[in-house]
């Protein structure tokens, strides 16, 4: 029996070039019959020195395994070695610590660099530990002294014959036997990073399951549980990369610009690899694909929150720093607080951007920048202007909006029309597209001396400095003019949608949490309105009744009632509620607040005196021709009544009532009548003077002439027209416009609306009523 050992190790060369003969063994399974005999040779290892000895050089042959299945593991003292040669996994203890765990680290290297924890939370405190592979499919840490688990991993589903196996790019993976496709792995520990990004991972978010990819630092060199620190892919928003302790944010990068992240210049940059983004619907992760592998590289995070890149240099035969984040203060998040700017090249490294001035001057002579910069002159919201700073990192990208397709011009349309918008930015400087819009202060900005980006920050038209001012200006009460005809259309939508609510549900309460909309009781209202008296009806609509009402402390209301035929729910109602309250403007009546208990649903806004909006604008015939003659309504009647609004801002007359001394024509026959012959310039407001350009309001006369076309399948949509305006394109010609008419205008002036009958027959009218 002694000789047993040195008789099979004299034959086991022949043993295995039959098995290659035969085909019944390939290169990973010599491994496994090598590491199944060394099983059957430990139990006989003390008997001899001679089978010892021969015992030590078949583990020394074990060691180029890379994977186990059920009926192996892996000891303390024992490893696994990837196929290549480059990750060795086994057991370890960190620093000056007598703890084990089980770990990966380079293989080939002359300094053991750990890359990942298996235990990190539960370390060993003997040399007992056991890894192995259990059914259904999961890799386990078993303390052979008492048989308790001490750590495990999971597995979504289970199979038949599971194996682990080290993976040359450093992933220890779990996988049924006979199944190599990544997509079935049942476990990865790519998955579940300690303190080491390796080229492959990913990291980020998985949308189906939740699963997030993320680093998270050591407590301390002697300590792998995790500590204050990690680093993250935050999807909130656009997505960016954000180095957090615990909770608080330490270091922003991002967003993603179709390149790289924001703020990453090129000398940040890894030649080595290139970045890859993904967001779908799937999931919001980065990755590094390799393009130089001789090259073998880390990302760090240490207990201290450095975030360091590593490479390998075998002349040195150690690693060496290529980055460290942050590099330097400007790296600090929020240093120069809103709208202030980090450059590193100054002293101090805080500035307001260009037109903004500190908010608290005292402070910032303290070096105190926490409070930021303000505007040197208010918005208006009617009237702003954008303005480019160029050469920075982008702020903050945690309350923003984002649109893959849009153009920069269609961008700064949108972010136009909306004054909740402070700025935008192209978002995909690769393909030169993609919108980027942001709905609150400016944070964490710094200059960069070299691939900065452009953001457009919205200012007061009194900062503007360009040609394109009058342009802004034109263009934003067009859009303001555009609100306040659609706005009628969101309190349509709430309305709908009020009556589905659940009615065992109130909304009751001083404010609402998500929009710090007043919430009225029903009483206060009904005693307000002396409970819906009709001496303090104002009128009625489609929508429902409108009552005037006095709160108690003497503030005046104006309170809709609406009607019981909607059919959505609660939480709909709430949204519509929350997001008409957020369309606060000068210009138009302010919603203060909403009432839902029991069958009741009420808008609450503020009294305007000077009766409502409809008796302004129904009494100016914007309703479209379908509307008055036949009564049928659509998106495209909007259009019309946007065309007609725009007509009259740009020749300053009403089209009610107006009369040309060289025509019968209303003001839509007598504008198309003029663009037609090429005298367009007749229609422009005197008023204006010099103070326009050209070529602006005749593609404003001519894109009101599309809106107002007699039929609404001519129309453009709302969206068509904000790309028109804001474009330089060629436009459709515009075809005869409804209500074109030559009439008496004596007759116009003096017969009122009640006598003119409604028709469908093809003949022009002039005033007609609303059905």
């Amino acid at each position: 029996m002694a000789d047993l050992p040195r008789q099979l190790l004299e034959t086991l060369p022949r043993l295995l070039l039959f098995n290659f003969k035969i085909g019944r063994i390939n290169k990973k399974g010599i491994s496994r019959k090598i590491s199944s005999l060394n099983i059957d040779y430990d139990k006989r290892r003390r008997k001899t020195s001679s089978s010892s000895r021969s015992l030590k050089s078949l583990r020394q042959i074990s060691v180029t395994a890379d994977t186990i299945n059920v009926t192996q593991s892996i000891r303390d003292g024992e490893t696994l070695v990837s196929s290549g040669g480059i990750f060795e996994m086994g057991f370890f203890s960190p620093g000056n610590s007598s703890n084990r765990y089980v770990g990966l680290w380079y293989n080939n290297l002359t300094i053991r660099t750990i890359v990942w924890v298996a235990n990190r939370e539960i370390p060993l405190t003997n040399t007992d530990g056991i890894l192995r592979v259990i059914n259904p499919g999961l890799l386990v840490l078993l303390n052979n002294t008492n048989g308790g688990t001490i750590w495990s991993s999971n597995a979504s589903r289970s199979v038949h014959n599971p194996v682990a196996q080290l993976l040359d790019y450093g992933n220890i993976v779990v996988r049924d036997a006979n199944d190599e496709n990544p997509e079935n792995f049942l476990w990865q520990s790519f998955d579940y990073p300690t303190d080491t990004y390796l080229p492959g991972m990913r990291c980020g978010r998985n949308l189906q399951t939740g699963l997030e990819n993320y680093l998270s630092a050591w407590r301390s060199n002697d300590d792998p549980s995790p500590g204050e620190y990690s680093f993250h892919l935050d999807p909130t928003g656009f997505p960016q990369i954000l180095l957090k302790r615990d909770e608080s944010v330490q270091l922003r990068i991002g967003p993603w610009n179709g390149i790289r992240f924001s703020g990453t210049p090129d000398g940040r940059e890894d030649p080595t690899h290139r970045l890859v983004f993904v967001m779908n619907e799937n999931e919001v992760s980065y990755r590094e694909e390799t393009i130089d592998r001789s090259v073998i590289t880390r990302f760090t995070i240490n207990p201290s929150g450095l975030a360091q890149r590593w490479t390998w240099v075998d002349r040195r035969h150690g690693w060496v720093v290529y980055l460290n984040m942050p590099a330097d203060i400007c790296d600090s998040y929020g240093l120069c607080g809103p709208y202030g700017s980090c450059n590193i090249g100054n002293s101090p490294s805080c500035g307001c951007l260009e037109r903004f001035v500190p908010r608290d001057p005292e402070g910032w002579v303290r070096a105190d920048w926490s409070n930021g910069c303000v505007r040197r002159s208010n918005l208006s919201c009617q009237g702003d202007v954008f303005l480019r700073y160029s050469g920075i990192k982008l702020p903050d990208a945690t309350y923003s909006w984002y649109n893959t397709s849009m153009s920069l011009e269609e961008c700064r349309t949108e972010c136009l029309r909306n004054c909740s918008c402070t700025a935008y930015a192209q978002l995909d400087r690769s393909k030169g597209n993609g919108c980027l819009i942001w709905f609150d202060d400016l944070v964490d900005i710094r200059s960069l001396s070299t691939d900065g980006q452009d953001i457009y920050i919205r200012m007061a038209s009194s900062e503007a400095g360009s040609t394109r001012k009058n342009r802004d200006i034109l263009i934003a009460s067009l859009t303001s003019a555009m609100g306040a005809i659609l706005i009628g259309l969101s309190l349509f939508l709430c309305i709908r949608n009020a009556r589905k609510m659940k009615k065992e549900e109130t909304f009751n309460g001083s404010h609402d949490k998500d929009s710090e909309l007043p919430s009225f009781h029903l009483s206060v209202i009904l005693k307000a309105t002396d409970h819906f008296s009709i001496i303090n009806k104002l009128g009625e609509g489609g929508f429902g009744p409108v009552y005037k009402g006095t709160l108690e402390e003497g503030q005046e209301i104006a309170v809709k009632r609406l009607s019981k035929d909607s059919m959505q729910g609660l939480h709909e109602f709430k949204n519509e509620v929350i997001f008409i309250a957020k369309l606060q403007h000068r210009n138009l009546v302010r919603l203060l607040g909403c009432c839902i208990q029991g069958e009741e649903n009420l808008l609450i806004y503020e009294f305007m005196p000077n009766k409502s909006l409809d008796v302004i604008l129904f009494g100016n015939g914007y309703m479209s021709p379908e509307y008055a003659v036949d009564g049928l309504f659509s998106v495209k009647s909007d259009v019309f009544s946007f065309g007609v609004l725009m007509l009259e801002i740009v020749s300053g007359r009403r089209n009610r009532g107006f009369c040309h001394s060289d025509s019968n024509l209303n003001l839509l026959g007598h504008a198309w009548t003029v663009h037609r012959e090429g005298r367009s310039k007749d229609l422009i407001d005197p008023c204006l003077g010099d103070s326009y350009y050209f070529s602006e309001v005749l593609r404003s006369i001519h894109v009101g002439l599309l809106c107002v076309q007699k039929n609404p399948e001519d129309r453009p949509s709302m969206s068509s027209v904000v790309l028109m305006l804001g474009n330089e394109g060629e436009l459709p010609e515009a075809k005869q416009p409804g209500f074109f008419t030559e009439r008496d205008i004596v007759d116009a002036r003096s017969s009122t609306s009640t006598n003119v009958p409604n028709s469908t027959n093809e003949i022009t009218i002039t005033m007609p009523e609303p059905r």
